[in-house]
């Protein structure tokens, strides 16, 4: 089937399910494979629970018959394609964002910037790989203005392969850091992917990058490419600074050579500056007015365990498990070593995905605790287990759970973070 067949059927539909849990009337299911399941076998369940099309790459789950069966090559392909091909007919500016850390949040605050003056579509929760960012461009429609789409990669080529399905009109990098060592290899292979977003708005030759003068990394393969640049350097366009954070960060900016405009956030710690700096940047460049660009900044709450404060009878905590790697860890010890709190604790679970640095990695992290003004540590899993401190250590958050029955912390300010494997935000309940 060609792909302009294919998507004069999609048009007839409501949309996309790549689930029959979620399967509405008028839908198109999408038959994809994993690991342990084949989405082809569900198709017929798909039909028979309200679904227009089934569209799979095997034809012995395809009744001839029924003209409602749609039978690709490869159903994923297919997907990447039909997504490419509906991002095209609707011709909606698309902003890529990509980066080591600070993506997620990154997105939804240039979102939240922008909703003040446009439609805007960004991508929901974490869908930024080879299959969330088709479903998300299939989800725009003619009344959208924007698109935000982010971009995950774990491998060389994963970020190519997104922009060639995304075509963004103009991107950004939030920064680059180590992470998915295991797949990328080093911190150039990291920087060589995730620049994979510059090659493409390069080629182009019309598109806008907005860029962190601060990241050397970044200025360095930025060449050839129209800035946007923000930061704390004078000489950006959108330059800031922090006022506090105690604990959210409450900050300042101003366009260059203009005035300063003060916003008090909801966001845990300095390390986010360069996030809303760059939705600031995003926001000027697409003519949202200061005050409101400030406004959104001042009431966007973080949600998903990244850096929410959270109160409990006994604590406060600091929760940031969704996700953790050297660049983000040690940032987040930074940052809370600088808070003025009573009796600071820590709980910090392994970080994963780090291939042949995982044991330097990790001691990198113990011994920065030793240099940390923190009253106490604990360290969850076989990672920071193996390396050498005086911390006390737990298996897995089952025996952190335990421990926490026995002797429960009290009056404490509590960091929570770790690899969103590890689990770190179940915790919270017992805090």
């Amino acid at each position: 089937m060609k792909i302009e067949e294919l998507y004069s059927c999609f048009v007839k539909s409501t949309g996309i399910t790549t689930d029959t849990r979620k399967c509405s009337k008028g839908m198109m299911f999408v038959a994809l494979k994993g690991e342990n399941f084949d989405g082809n076998s569900y198709a017929g369940t798909a039909l028979e629970q309200g679904c227009s099309y089934a569209v799979v790459d095997n034809a012995d789950y395809a009744d001839p018959a029924d003209g409602r069966f749609i039978v690709v090559d490869n159903v994923l392909l297919a997907l990447q394609q039909l997504a490419r091909y509906h991002r095209r007919q609707m011709g909606t500016l698309v902003l890529g964002i990509t980066g080591t850390n600070g993506k997620t949040t990154t997105k939804e605050l240039v979102a939240t910037v922008l909703k003040q003056r446009y439609n805007v579509l960004y991508t929901q929760g974490n869908l930024n790989n080879h299959i969330g960012v088709p479903l998300t461009l299939l989800g725009i429609t003619r009344e959208h203005e924007i698109a935000v789409v982010e971009m995950g990669a774990n491998h060389p080529g994963d970020i190519q392969e997104l922009v060639g399905i995304a075509e963004p009109d103009c991107g950004l990098i939030t920064n680059v850091g180590l992470a998915h060592l295991q797949g990328f290899g080093s911190l150039e292979g990291v920087i060589r992917t995730k620049g994979e977003l510059y090659d493409y708005l390069r080629k182009t030759g019309h598109s806008i990058i907005f860029l962190n003068v601060d990241d050397h990394s970044l200025r360095d393969i930025a060449g050839g490419l129209k800035a946007v640049t923000y930061g704390q350097a004078p000489d950006a366009v959108v330059c800031g600074e922090v006022i506090a954070c105690d604990p959210y960060l409450r900050f300042r900016w101003r366009k260059q050579g203009g005035a300063w405009h003060k916003v008090d956030t909801n966001l845990i710690g300095r390390y986010n500056l360069d996030n809303a700096l760059c939705a600031v940047a995003v926001g000027c460049h697409f003519g949202v007015s200061p005050e409101s660009v400030s406004a959104a900044l001042a009431n966007y709450v973080p949600r998903n365990n990244r850096s929410q404060l959270t109160q409990t009878e006994c604590n406060t905590l600091i929760v940031d498990a969704y996700n953790a790697n050297p660049t983000s860890m040690k940032a987040a010890l930074d940052n809370f070593a600088r808070m003025d709190m009573p009796r600071k604790m820590v709980i910090l679970g392994d970080m994963k995905e780090l291939g042949e640095a995982t044991c330097v990695a990790h001691q990198e992290v113990v011994d920065m605790l030793a240099h940390c003004s923190i009253d106490e540590a604990w360290l969850v899993g076989e990672a920071f287990a193996q390396t050498e401190h005086t911390q006390r250590t737990f298996a897995d958050v089952e025996a952190v759970k335990v421990a926490l029955q026995a002797e429960m912390p009290m009056g404490c300010c509590i960091l929570i973070k770790g690899s969103n494997s590890m689990k770190l935000a179940s915790l919270v309940p017992y805090l």
